[in-house]
């Protein structure tokens, strides 16, 4: 019998926990049955309390007290001790029936699933037909703001690109926190940054060239041109891959929520005749695009 779930992955403050709040309420409000999991070590305050939580396991604090390591270090060791103890997941989650929908909220150290090959092993075990067999889905989120800096939407771009080549499980990208580029970016400019065309960068460097765009500070200005072939470069590798696009999110938005569920349930076939609903295409950003 098969299992449902969700990983919840993205980097420090794309709002992960909040994510995983509002999914849950969701869930509850509409009668389904969910289990909420925490692998963040560091995590300590939640809107819903975590069913199984790893700092019951091993706590970031502790590793960092006891073995001199830091934040980062102290992460990655909460995981590698995390594999050598897979039985605290797989007790926990084993006698769940296929009517749960299993809520998994990962930290934002986003090299645990971009080059180091600790989650892609973690999404092995708990896929692997003939123990847990979970019908995995792989929700990475983006903040919003990234847009306003092209050069570093498209960096968080790469990370997510990454992390589905190496997770090797249905994926959705979501752009989280809508509601803080409101009035900021223009519904066109906003739909272009969702389906990450790479031609923003070649206009904006366009526009640099020809003085329509205030120069502000002539050093910051002569730091972006040097970047500009290696902007360019990675723009262009995540476009001939065409592998990612975003959904909308505002967690304050139960229609949101909902739409991006309807998603998950799609990837994973929690119900195979239901299609996904199509996200909200009309939010209060502005009229005007921006340059």
């Amino acid at each position: 019998m098969s299992k449902y779930g969700v990983v919840v992955m993205g980097p420090a403050g794309a709002g992960k926990s909040t994510f995983c709040s509002a999914l849950i309420t969701n869930l509850r409000n509409n009668r389904r049955s969910c289990f909420y999991v925490n692998l963040d070590p560091a995590a300590e305050d939640f809107t819903h309390e975590p069913d199984l939580d790893i700092k019951d396991l091993i706590s970031l604090e502790d590793v960092m007290e006891e073995m001199g390591l830091g934040p980062n270090g102290g992460l990655i060791y909460c995981f590698e001790f995390l594999l050598e103890n897979l039985d605290f997941l797989s007790d926990a989650l084993d006698p769940l029936s296929d009517e749960y929908l299993i809520v998994i909220d990962m930290p934002g150290q986003i090299e645990l699933y971009t080059h180091i090959p600790i989650l892609p092993a973690l999404v092995k075990h708990l896929t692997r037909t003939g123990a847990l067999d979970i019908r995995l889905c792989a929700a990475y989120l983006l903040e919003a703001t990234f847009v306003i800096d092209s050069a570093k939407f498209f960096a968080g771009t790469l990370s997510a690109m990454s992390a589905m080549i190496m997770l090797e499980v249905p994926h959705i990208n979501i752009m989280s926190k809508m509601d803080l580029v409101k009035g900021q970016v223009g519904k066109r400019q906003m739909k272009r940054f969702l389906d990450a065309d790479a031609s923003i960068l070649e206009e904006e460097e366009a526009e640099e060239d020809d003085g329509s765009t205030n120069p502000g500070d002539t050093q910051t200005l002569m730091k972006g041109k040097s970047f500009n072939r290696l902007n360019k470069a990675v723009a262009g590798l995540i476009d001939s891959f065409g592998m990612v696009s975003y959904l909308r999110l505002d967690v304050q938005d139960e229609d949101s929520v909902a739409a991006i569920l309807s998603y998950i349930d799609d990837a994973i076939q929690f119900h195979e005749a239901q299609e996904p609903k199509e996200p909200i295409e009309e939010m209060e950003m502005g009229d005007e695009d921006l340059p």
